[in-house]
């Protein structure tokens, strides 16, 4: 990346409102609870008596909830207002955190994190929208706030879970009760509250005024092609990505500080292409191009994880933070450049399609291995989902990206702001 767009990003933090890193902060926690139980997926199938196949649901029923909460999310915002709805959103979080570390069985650990995955939905749904309105420097500038968030978020998820899981696997999940207690607090307290009347769907004017959100709209809304075919490439690589994420630790049989650094690495590694790199990427060769380049790299470092070595394992990992970071911009970035719907309901079927890819491979993955009878055959299954994706993508969506489209998250604003 050129200098002068580390200028801009210096520039983007200076002087942000108080609106603004309240709920940056209480963002990047949300989006560390998606790789917390990493390091200490062992700790709890020990302690809990459960087999690999029970604790992944840990993942799927997470991503399960939020997949279908997700659809919800619209018409909460137009409804009761960013405030309310994010606010709302972080009770959930608290009250499920809190009884994870108190939960005495898989059964329930599993249901708990079901809540939360709703609270997730409810937050992770409203926040961009919040920190895009208040933010100081422009849309772009608070986009970029809030992939930074996500990335950091995704980097310091397992190292916390690895520092707090060396000494109970009931420690990371009362340690983010802790910390999404004060974002909390923080955020009923001093965010702005909404306006008289409704959400900021009501508050938009001209043609981008949605006065009644249905939650069919964003299923509606993939019905034309390019989406279509954008979300089902997507949830494909997602199903990948969870494979990773969910069945790395059970094939790395490392302790849960060593598995938090691995994760830790791959984290940043998300971080940093998904905020540099990328525009790069899509500026040189195109959003839908892009994509297809970097899904297939995703492949074939899913092809080098196959290889029965530990060490070639850590490093492909890591790696793979890169791949991840890029395609969680392209992807949503193309599924937004391509569609004629509002870009919050495009939104919304795409990640309804896209995270219901993750619940079903962390669902799947542990009897993948089990029914194959190899530990690494899962990765060679995510590699050919890469494939598929590719292919999905490069014939589905023949139509060019607008130039003119916003990367990533900003997919979430749109008319809403």
């Amino acid at each position: 990346m050129s200098a002068g767009h580390h200028v801009r990003l210096l520039d983007t933090v200076k002087g942000q409102p108080r609106t603004v890193w309240i709920t940056a902060f209480a963002a990047v926690i949300a989006f560390a609870g998606i790789g917390l139980v990493d390091p200490i997926l062992l700790s709890i199938a020990e302690a809990l008596h459960a087999g690999p196949s029970q604790v992944t649901l840990l993942f799927s029923s997470y991503l399960g909830v939020q997949v279908v909460a997700m659809l919800l999310t619209g018409a909460s915002t137009a409804r009761f207002g960013a405030k309310r709805t994010l606010v709302g959103g972080l009770v959930l979080i608290v009250l499920a955190t809190a009884a994870c570390a108190m939960a005495n069985s898989i059964g329930a650990l599993v249901g708990l994190r079901a809540v939360w995955g709703l609270g997730n939905a409810f937050f992770i749904a409203t926040a961009l929208s919040v920190i895009v309105g208040a933010a100081t420097g422009g849309q772009q500038g608070a986009i970029l706030l809030y992939e930074a968030a996500l990335g950091l978020g995704m980097s310091i998820g397992p190292l916390l879970g690895a520092l707090l899981g060396s000494i109970s696997w009931r420690g990371p999940f009362a340690g983010t009760a802790v910390l999404m207690g004060i974002a909390l607090v923080l955020a009923a307290g001093f965010l702005p509250r909404d306006r008289q009347g409704g959400g900021a769907a009501q508050r938009s004017g001209g043609a981008g005024q949605r006065r009644g959100v249905s939650v069919l709209d964003p299923l509606r809304a993939l019905g034309h092609r390019g989406l279509r075919w954008t979300a089902v490439g997507s949830a494909l690589y997602t199903a990948a990505f969870f494979v990773v994420l969910a069945w790395s630790p059970f094939v790395l049989r490392m302790g849960a500080v060593e598995v938090g650094l691995v994760f830790f690495g791959w984290g940043l590694c998300v971080a940093v292409a998904g905020v540099l790199f990328a525009p790069r990427m899509a500026a040189r060769f195109g959003e839908r191009h892009a994509t297809v380049l970097a899904v297939l790299g995703y492949a074939a470092l899913l092809a080098v994880m196959a290889v029965d070595s530990r060490p070639v394992l850590v490093v492909a990992v890591i790696v793979s933070g890169l791949a991840s970071g890029l395609l969680n911009t392209l992807f949503t970035g193309t599924a937004m450049s391509i569609s004629p719907a509002p870009r919050p309901v495009a939104s919304a079927g795409y990640n309804f399609c896209r995270w219901l890819g993750g619940a079903v491979a962390a669902t799947l993955v542990g009897h993948v291995a089990e029914w194959l009878g190899w530990a690494h055959a899962p990765f060679l299954v995510g590699a050919v989902l890469c494939v598929a994706a590719a292919a999905v993508l490069a014939a589905g969506t023949a139509r060019r990206p607008d130039p003119r489209a916003l990367p990533a998250e900003a997919a979430l604003v749109g008319e809403e702001l």
